[in-house]
């Protein structure tokens, strides 16, 4: 399956947005770096809590706000909406066989799910949860054989820094040992 093709598939910013919570988007986007953003965009999710583009829209404003737990609660919200609509189960529990029915189910919001878990995996990394992120990305990499999506380059890129900090423990332990 092709990650990366898009040209058969509804993407999730096609969903209807009620018109309120559209003009709200705008409104944070014009008010962007200013508390009053935040708040536009969390009556927007008021008015549409089950709207992707609203999530995604909250999402980036935590996330570029640094405001990583934040972002991390809407990328799980993300990815529970997104896989109930599919019929998946618990990201771990997501085998080849689910992810041929969900593709067949909806192809773009797949993708979406898909994203959402590597974005929560970013997230973990950068919250220093080390193992959580791991999970995440190596359940992603073995359902994205082609690597498509990336996480096979970060896990690889996780698995150079860990092991570049436990040679660096090790010589600082064998320096101090010396000394």
């Amino acid at each position: 399956m092709d990650l990366l093709d898009f040209s058969d598939c509804k993407l999730y910013f096609e969903d209807p947005l009620p018109a309120e919570a559209e003009a709200l988007i705008a409104q944070a986007a014009r008010e962007y770096g200013e508390p009053a953003a935040e708040m536009s965009l969390l009556r927007a999710h008021l008015l549409a809590p089950d709207n992707l583009t609203v999530l995604v829209g909250l999402y980036r404003y935590y996330f570029y706000q640094h405001r990583l737990e934040d972002a991390l609660q809407v990328a799980e919200r993300a990815m529970a909406l997104s896989g109930r609509h599919l019929g998946l189960p618990d990201w771990s529990q997501i085998d080849e066989t689910r992810l041929g029915s969900a593709a067949a189910n909806s192809f773009g919001l797949l993708r979406f799910y898909l994203l959402a878990l590597k974005a929560a995996s970013v997230i973990l990394l950068r919250l220093g949860q080390i193992d959580a992120s791991r999970a995440r990305l190596t359940k992603l990499a073995a359902l994205d054989s082609r690597d498509q999506l990336g996480a096979g380059k970060l896990l690889e890129v996780v698995d150079e820094f860990q092991g570049s900090e436990a040679s660096t423990a090790t010589s600082t332990d064998l320096t101090l040992v010396a000394a």
